[in-house]
């Protein structure tokens, strides 16, 4: 199933964080927090002004961004689990 988000929305995947920490200790799934780390998979064509003027999005497919922990709602697109969130939630773009 093809996905493209309207306006401002982003369609974006979480990267998987670490199973273990830095000194080397294993991480159960139990104590994981969802991470705050993505992947841009779709972006909508941009927000617009009040004159309709478009404004084109800041990310693009494929960078990876962070977001804060309850931005975006939870979708399922072809078996995978994913958020959709408006633009104005990315805190940044990783570079």
């Amino acid at each position: 199933m093809a996905f493209k988000p309207l306006h401002d929305r982003v369609l974006v995947k979480r990267v998987e964080s670490e199973e273990k920490t830095k000194g080397g200790l294993i991480i159960p799934d139990s104590a994981k927090e969802k991470p705050a780390e993505g992947e841009v998979v779709a972006v909508g064509e941009g927000a617009r002004k009040d004159s309709g003027e478009l404004i084109a999005p800041s990310v693009k497919t494929g960078d990876r961004i962070l977001f804060g922990k309850w931005s975006g709602t939870e979708v399922t697109v072809d078996g995978t689990e994913m958020l959709i969130m408006k633009e104005s939630d990315i805190l940044g773009i990783i570079a």
